[in-house]
Formats: structure tokens, sequence, C-alpha cells
């Protein structure tokens, strides 16, 4: 270690002018092979500080610095662990340096150097030392056992900083002193012995002098000494008399703080009156109920000249029963007695008024008011307008029976209830065989009850309504098999409404729907308003509407879909958002008990009277229910509930439908054109009328998809099972028939559909031709076809005509079987033939003659081209032209 630190020292700080004041041989932690010295150094110049490098050995076996730190920027050292001994060492200066060192000893002579180092150069600014033992950091280290290579530093180090210690430079006036002295003596320079020794001499005199006035100066001293004796003892005398003050003034101190105890006590005491009479005055005031009040109260006058003073004695006792006094209060035997004085008074008050709108209600029940005939001229459900307005002035009343007296409220709200029930009951019955009568025009209606037996309609639909909740659909199922089912020939349809009937079913529904609107709506926006409903708490209600069609084939499945739907509403109408809760539901469902039970009856009437009904039906409701205001009011959940109904029906009529195209059968003798085809059109333009601009209208596309893909799937069966009449015509006729029916209706989204018929009725039309007209020139058809195969071979078509079996005399004896006349007689016997295939409905004839027509051409067109090609300049050709064709095929069809 000594060679190195001499080889460092020589190498590395010499040309800085540093001296090295001790070493450590280190590594990096966790990488041996990077080893480095730490450095310790002074510099030789003033002013002197100390600064730590990092040296490395580069790959020329040469010192070179890599990192230097002043001293000063050194924060903490720490030894990593104060109790055992360990090599690692820790040197924070911007950030935390790890290195471990040669060996224990070498570190704690590392460290001990860095202590000295900035207890001599920073004393006041010494970074921490953590993790030390104690005795290497005291001033009096014994380092017997650190070995002559550490004690060499430290004592190179004690040296240094001694040598340092004993240099002291002159200051500015010394060296001014120093100077004017050695111009006084010219032998300062050239004599510096005789210098000296006339300045000890100086020196002794000076001493002499001093000695000899302190002497002088005895008797001064010992004055000075008596003055300052005197001095203390009167300062002592002055502390004295100020001890007595102080005992005086805390004496009057104790005595302010006790009067200013007492004055906040006091003014506490008058805060705390204050409050108590400003509380008792407040509370006084809350249990106060004038002597007016009172007696309104125990001699009240429910009529209207003295309803206003009882209604305000009411409300200042509701205001002192219900006033917010504290629990401790409460236990007061006068407050108690109040209590209970308050108590009595709403009792017999609560009956009086409890009393009064009891006979009140059942009176205006069993009041008929206006008579329905007023209404004869036009279908108008009666308001009630003049009853809500008769009560309107007992609203604050029932209010505080509310608060005050629930048992008493509960008895109201269920007389109220089931007397205007009667009411509407009444009306309602009355409106609902009203648009019987006007729809049929006093004409009974199958399947309907008796216009003068209203009782009788409304047992018909209360079983009509359980059949509905029970999911029953045998009743509707066997009315609409005898109604316009697509599948069934007309003439087999039952008993229908007319166009003219469908449009006055549509009108009068429409009114029926839209007079409930508003008398259900002011009698729930009375019942909450007078009975106080929105006091409680709200809840969200489900709207009871089905949005999209049974995507099922059959019946069941459209239902249940409709079932699941429930709550899924369309497009919010303006006003959308309100809530209604559960007691105003509940009370106008007493109310309008009956409302639910008569539309239904009203809508299975007219469905069973007429399939097409359900489609209206669905329509009006549908509207109805999505522009509703307050999708939570009764009556949108009981329209959502006819809607449901209305769905189901719907889809039950559209599956019915599809049976009937499955279940369709032709006895006919020649087929024709099928019914469902023949249906088709009057069902289409019925529905595009009804659902003309409504919401509904997906629904409706959605099942004419179904119904014409039914179609497509049974015309090749009753094709298939009608022995009389050729398949091809069949599929042929009916989808012509198909594709022009859409295209003029133009139905929307059935663009694929169209394309398909259209597709259809070609590949027929192809098939009946080829299979009927066959080759009405079959030698010549296959004399060629040995042609075209002797080509196919190898012959050359030039070489032909030399094949015996296909020779020029061959063919000539060919081409003379087929003169133009017998080719004639042969296209009249094909159009007889076809004509008596073909239906008059499908009128298909010429399009089909024309067809035969083409692929004639066409096979004589491929005669003549192989004629010309294998038999060049024989002269040869057939005995009629393609003019002689078309005359042929147009004389036969005008002949007919």
């Amino acid at each position: 270690m000594a060679t190195i630190r001499h080889g460092l020292q020589r190498d590395v700080f010499e040309p800085s002018e540093e001296r090295l004041v001790g070493v450590l041989y280190v590594t990096k932690l966790g990488k041996k092979k990077k080893t480095s010295f730490l450095c310790a150094t002074i510099n030789k110049e003033k002013p002197v500080y100390a600064t730590i490098h990092q040296v490395k050995k580069t790959d020329k076996d040469v010192y070179k610095k890599k990192t230097s730190w002043p001293l000063r920027e050194l924060q903490v050292v720490d030894g990593r662990d104060e109790n055992k001994d360990t090599a690692e060492l820790d040197l924070t200066f911007d950030r935390v340096y790890k290195w471990v060192a040669n060996s224990t000893p070498d570190k704690h002579t590392f460290i001990q150097v860095l202590w000295k180092l900035c207890s001599h150069y920073l004393p006041k600014q010494k970074p921490q030392f953590i993790n030390i033992p104690t005795e290497l950091i005291e001033e009096n280290t014994d380092l017997a056992e650190s070995g002559d290579a550490n004690t060499t530093a430290l004592d190179t180090m004690d040296a240094v900083l001694e040598e340092e210690g004993d240099y002291q430079a002159l200051s500015e006036r010394e060296q001014q002193d120093l100077e004017r002295l050695m111009e006084q003596c010219d032998s300062a320079v050239s004599n510096a012995e005789a210098f000296a020794e006339q300045l000890s001499q100086d020196l002794s005199g000076l001493d002499d002098a001093n000695i000899h006035t302190m002497m002088a100066s005895e008797a001064q001293v010992e004055a000075l000494m008596g003055m300052i004796d005197a001095a203390y003892t009167k300062a002592e005398e002055i502390e004295q008399r100020l001890d007595s003050y102080d005992e005086i003034l805390q004496h009057v101190k104790d005595s302010i703080e006790k009067m200013a105890d007492k004055n906040t006590s006091i003014e506490q005491t008058n805060a705390n009156n204050s409050r108590l009479l400003e509380e008792l005055g407040h509370f006084i005031k809350q249990l106060d109920l004038s002597r007016s009040h009172e007696q309104d109260l125990q001699q009240a006058d429910l009529n209207k000249g003295s309803l206003s003073q009882a209604i305000q004695a009411a409300e200042a006792l509701q205001a002192v029963i219900s006033a917010p006094i504290p629990p401790h209060l409460m236990q007061l035997q006068a407050v108690q007695d109040e209590r209970k004085r308050f108590d009595k008074m709403k009792t017999r008050f609560s009956y009086v008024v409890s009393h009064h709108l009891n006979n009140l209600f059942i009176h205006l029940g069993n009041d008929l008011g206006e008579t329905l005939s007023q209404h004869a001229e036009q279908l108008t459900l009666p308001r009630h307008e003049n009853l809500h307005a008769e009560l309107q002035p007992y609203t604050r009343l029932i209010h505080w029976t509310r608060a005050l007296d629930h048992r008493a409220y509960e008895h109201l709200t269920k007389t109220y209830a089931s007397s205007i029930s009667k009411l509407y009951e009444r009306d309602i019955r009355w409106f609902f065989e009203e648009a019987r009568q006007r729809i049929s025009g006093g004409r009974r209606l199958r399947g309907s009850g008796s216009s003068q037996d209203i009782a009788g309609v409304s047992g018909v639909a209360g079983k009509l309504t359980s059949q509905i909740k029970h999911g029953a659909q045998t009743l509707s199922t066997r009315t609409a098999a005898s109604g316009a089912l697509l599948g069934v020939d007309r003439d087999q349809w039952g008993s229908e409404l007319d166009m003219q009937e469908r449009q006055k079913f549509d009108e009068i529904f429409e009114r029926v729907l839209s007079e409930l609107q508003p008398v259900c709506l002011a009698e729930q926006e009375f019942c909450i308003g007078f009975f106080n409903l929105n006091a409680a708490t709200l809840e969200k209600t489900p709207s009871s509407v089905a949005s999209t069609p049974g995507s099922s084939g059959s019946e069941e499945s459209s239902g249940s879909t409709t079932t699941s739907s429930m709550g899924m509403m369309g497009t919010p109408g303006p006003g959308r958002g309100r809530q209604v809760n559960k007691e105003v539901r509940s009370m106008m469902g007493a109310l309008f008990s009956i409302l639910e039970q008569q539309l239904s009856s009203f809508i299975n009437t007219y469905d069973r009277a007429d399939s097409y009904c359900c489609l209206y039906i669905y329509v009006r409701l549908s509207e109805h229910v999505l522009t509703a205001e307050d999708t939570g009011s009764f009556l949108s959940t009981t329209f959502g509930s006819c809607l449901v109904q209305a769905k189901r029906n719907f889809d039950r009529f559209m599956n019915l439908q599809i049976d009937s195209i499955r279940e369709c059968r032709v006895t006919k003798k020649k087929c024709g054109i099928l019914p469902f085809i023949t249906n088709f059109e009057e069902f289409a333009k019925t529905a595009e009328c009804v659902f003309k601009k409504s919401e509904r209208r997906t629904d409706l596309d959605k099942w004419y998809v179904r119904l014409v893909t039914a179609m497509f799937e049974h015309i090749p069966r009753v094709a298939v099972e009608h022995q009389r009449t050729p398949p091809e015509v069949v599929k042929m006729e009916n989808y012509h028939v198909l594709h022009q029916m859409m295209f003029q209706l133009k139905l929307p989204g059935m663009d694929t559909q169209k394309k398909e018929a259209r597709q259809r009725y070609s590949e027929a039309l192809g098939l009946y031709v080829t299979q009927y007209f066959g080759r009405p020139l079959e030698k010549l058809n296959q004399f060629f076809e040995g042609v075209s195969a002797k080509v196919a071979s190898g012959v050359k078509e030039s070489e032909v005509g030399y094949q015996l079996a296909y020779s020029k005399q061959e063919l000539r004896k060919v081409i003379k079987e087929y003169p133009g006349k017998e080719v004639k007689r042969g296209l009249e016997q094909l159009y007889r033939k076809v004509e008596k295939h073909l239906s008059e409905e499908g009128n298909l004839l010429q399009v089909v003659w024309r067809a035969m027509q083409e692929e004639f051409i066409r096979q004589y067109k491929y005669i003549d081209d192989l004629i010309h090609r294998c038999y060049p300049g024989a002269m040869i050709s057939l005995e009629f032209s393609i003019d002689d064709i078309l005359n042929y095929f147009s004389d036969i069809a005008q002949s007919h």
C-alpha cells in the first residue's frame, strides 16, 4: 500500500500541487472486477481546502482521476454496521455511492481521515457519520491494532494539520509596523543578529516601564474598588425595595383577576338568561293556539260559509301538534298536558271532517248529474268537472287528515273510490255500448252481445279478459279461420265488414281512445292534488308495450314474445319522464275498475267480427301508448295491457295467414292462380292503408317477408300435388303474378323478394318451354347431333359430307321430311296444348308462345349454321326460312 500511495502522490497529485493524506482501495458493491482508489487530498496553496478523488488504473497501467468531489459536498458517511466488522462503505454526495474496501481496518483508517478533515475544514457544516463505531471518531484514538500502513497514514495527516496550524500569516497592519521598525535600524537587513539584540533590549525596557506604571496606579485602583463596593450595597437596597413593590403588585393582580372572573360569570349568566327567555318565548309560541281557533274547532261548521275559518283553525292545530319540540322538553308535565289537549281537539275535529266528507262522497256518487242522452249527437264520454269543483274547497282538509289521522284518511279514500266509481262504471258501460251501436248501425255483430244488455256485454268482456290472461287462443283461432285467410278461396270467407265499415270502426275506435284520455287524466290530476298522493315515495313504473313482432312461426311463441317485451317503449313523446306512484295507480284502478274489462271486450268483439280489425286496433293503441304524456299513469298502463292483447291478436292473425298458406289445397280441374296469391293484393292494400305513417310499420314489413317466404315455399308443393296442371305452369303463373303484384304495390323492403320471384318465374318459364316445346325438327336435330359428334372426334367440318351416314344425299332426305306445312301443323297442335295448360288469370299465353318462337328460331339457326359449315357449296337449305317461322307463329296466335 505504501508503494501505491507513493505512486499516486507522484503521478497524480504532484502535478496538481495536492498532498495525499488518505487512500482506500475499493470496488463497487456487487462488481468486484471494477476496482479504484478513494483518495483524500489537501492543496498546497492558500486558501487550503480538501478534496476526495476516485482514481482508476487505465489499461496502460497509468493512474487517472475519474471523479472528484469537494469535501464540502460530502453529506453522509455510512459505515453500514456499527456493531459488526464490514468492509462496505457508503458516501453520499449528489447521490449515494456504494463501495467495498479492501479490508475493514483500511476502511476505519479512511473514515478517521475524513473525520479529521471535516473537523478541521468543516467545523460547522460537518457531514453525518452514521453506523460507525464511536471510538473511531473520538479525539484520542488508540490505533495500535491498525498496522503500520494505517498508523503512517494518520501520522501523515496529523503532521500536515499541525504544520498548517503553526503557520500564521501576518496581517496588513503587522506588516506595516514591521517595515517601519526595520527602516529605523540601518542594520536590520545586513546584520540580523544585531537587529534581534536591539529588539530584545527595547522589549526589556518596555517591560520595566509597564511595571513602574502599574505600581504608581495602586492607590487609584483601591479608590475604584471602594466605589464599586458602595455601588453594590446601593443596588442591593434598590433590589429589596423592588421586591416589596412586586409583592404589592402581585396582590393587586390577584384582586383584578378575581374581579374579571366575576364579571365574566355575570355576563355569562345574563347571556344564558336572555337565551333561556328567548327559547321559552319560541317554545310557548310553538304551542300557542289562539282562543278563536279553539272555538272554531269546537264549533266546526264545514259549510262553505264557515269553511275557511275551520281550515285555518285546523292548520293552526296541525302546526302546534307538529311543532319540533326537543325530546328533553317533551318530558315537562305542562307540555304533555298541552299535547293531550291538542290530541283531543284533533280527534274531535277529525271525526267532524270525516263524517262530512264521507256523506258528501256518497251523495256525489249517487247523483246522476248530467244525463247521458245529452251526448247522443256525438260520441263523448261525460266529464265530471262540476264534481271536482265542488270538492276542491275541501282539499286542505283532506291534506290535514292525511297528516294527522291516517286511518280516517284511508277510510275517506276508499269511500271516494267506491262512490265515484259508480259514476264512471255507468258512463263507461254506456260509452262502449254506444260506440258499438254507431259502428254497426244497430245490427248485431258476429260474436257480440245484445246491444241493449250492457251488463251482459260486461260479463262477456270479463270472460274474454280472463281468457286472454290465461293464454286461451281457441276462440280467436276458430273465429279467424272463418274470416279472411289468404289460403282460402274468397267465396269461402265468412261475413266480414266491408271497407267502409272498417273505416267507420277505425274512426270510432280512435274517438273512444281519445275520449278516455282527458277523462282519466283529469281524474288522476284531481286525485293527486286532492288526496296529496304525491307525498308518497315515487317509484318507477314499467310501461306495458311490446315493440317488436313475434319472430316465431307459431301463435304460442308470438304471444310469449309479446309478453316478455313489456316495458320496451318507442320514442318518447312530449312531456315524458313523469312518474306516478303506486298509491295513485291503486286509486285510479279502484275508480276505473271496469275500464280495462270494457276496452278488452270492445277489442275482442270486433276482432271476432272482422279479422282485419286487429290491424286497426294494434296501430291505434300503439299511437296512443307511444305518444302518452304520462307513461306511468293509470290510462297508459291500461292501454299498455290492451296493446299487449292487440299485439297477440295481430301476431295470431298473421300466423293464421301463414298456416292457411301451408294448408292450401286446389281441387279445380285447372290450377290457375292460387288463392293466397290472389288474396294477397287485397290483404296488402288493406294493411298499407292501416299502417301508413305508423310507427309499427316495421312489424308489418317483417310479416310481409315471412308471408312471401311462405308463398315461395308452398307454390312448388301445390304445383306437385295438382295432377292435372304441369308443375312448371303452376309455378310460372303464380311467381309471375306475385312479382307483378309486389311491383305494383311498391312494398318497402321487398326488393330481395321481388328479385327472387322474378328469378323463379324465369326458371319455371324456361323449364316449361324446354319440356313441352321439345324439338319439332327431331330428325334434323338427331342428324346434326351425329355431325357434331364426328367433328368433336376429329373429323374436319369440310370432310363430314364424305361420311356415308352424313352425306349430302342423307341430309336432303331428312330435310324433305319437314316441309313448311308440316311444321306449321305441328306448331298448331303445340299451341292448343299450351292453351289448355295455361289459365286465363295468369295471362301468360302470349308470353309463353313468344318464348317458344324464340326457342324454335334458336334451333333453326343452329341447324342452318351447321349446314353452311359442314356442307359448303352444296346449295342445301331447309324448306322454310326464319320469316316463315315468324309468320307461322303469328298466324297461329291470331287465329286463336
